[in-house]
């Protein structure tokens, strides 16, 4: 009797994957054998990354260089996997882009730019990949929120009503996927340790100065990511501060959590 033929590897898109959380994502995607289709903007970063998880691993990788805030991006995006006959099975939104300063300072291009990546292209995202999922029978959904999604954060205003949207967005989608054989996931990391988190420090040194115990490491990120994607988890908080915070944050009055948090981000500005 012969042996069963090998089943294909899954695939696993993630989003942002040139640096960061993404990096660390993918990193464990290939460990626990998904195929990869890595995207963000920087193709020489991608190919990099390709090469080395290739080798490590041996999966297969496509690198897609491509600007999601762009309109039709996503749209572009998978017309592209469906020309090479990749499906996906894990959806990993993580691209995104964080402005630190007060709202009435930064300019109304800048307050776009967030919007049309953290929210217009992780929806463009989900628009193009999810229905087919569903059309399958299987799939999951990886959306990168933030500890601020839990509550208003003086000096991170759009970012923190962005990324309230993808968590809003994805308990509201995984209630709407219940038993289709499609998971949703949001993650939400505290402050982490990025490149993303080194461009705000530079321009604010006030964040540099923040203390160590407050800043996640993206490996023990991504570790807790696929751990709670893969089990169908809805909600994924790492750590046990800010799962803490978290909580508070759900119950203490509204107009108290305001003040609190105003008074905390007035000190970083």
């Amino acid at each position: 009797m012969r042996d069963p033929a090998p089943q294909p590897a899954e695939t696993a898109l993630v989003t942002g994957a040139s640096a960061g959380i993404g990096e660390a994502l993918a990193r464990h995607l290939a460990r626990e054998g998904f195929a990869l289709v890595l995207v963000a903007r920087r193709q020489a970063r991608l190919d990099e990354l390709a090469a080395a998880l290739r080798a490590e691993h041996g999966v297969r990788i496509d690198a897609i260089a491509i600007d999601l805030a762009q309109p039709g991006a996503a749209a572009d995006l998978a017309t592209t996997l469906a020309r090479k006959r990749r499906h996906v099975d894990l959806l990993v939104n993580n691209a995104g882009v964080l402005e630190h300063g007060l709202f009435v300072d930064t300019p109304a291009a800048r307050h776009r730019e967030l919007l049309q990546l953290n929210v217009g292209a992780l929806t463009e995202m989900l628009a193009a990949f999810v229905p087919a999922m569903v059309e399958r029978g299987h799939g999951r959904v990886l959306n990168v929120a933030s500890t601020a999604a839990f509550q208003p954060v003086p000096g991170l205003a759009t970012y923190a009503a962005t990324k309230a949207y993808v968590l809003s967005l994805t308990e509201s989608l995984a209630e709407e996927l219940r038993g289709s054989g499609v998971s949703a996931t949001a993650l939400c990391p505290g402050i982490t340790a990025t490149s993303m988190l080194e461009t705000a420090a530079a321009r604010n040194p006030r964040l540099a100065k923040l203390p160590q115990t407050l800043v996640g490491d993206a490996d023990a990120v991504a570790a807790d990511a696929v751990r709670a994607c893969l089990a169908g988890d809805v909600v994924c908080v790492p750590g046990w501060l800010n799962r803490a915070t978290a909580m508070a944050a759900g119950a203490t009055p509204r107009g108290l959590m305001r003040r609190i948090a105003g008074v905390l981000g007035r000190a970083t500005l």
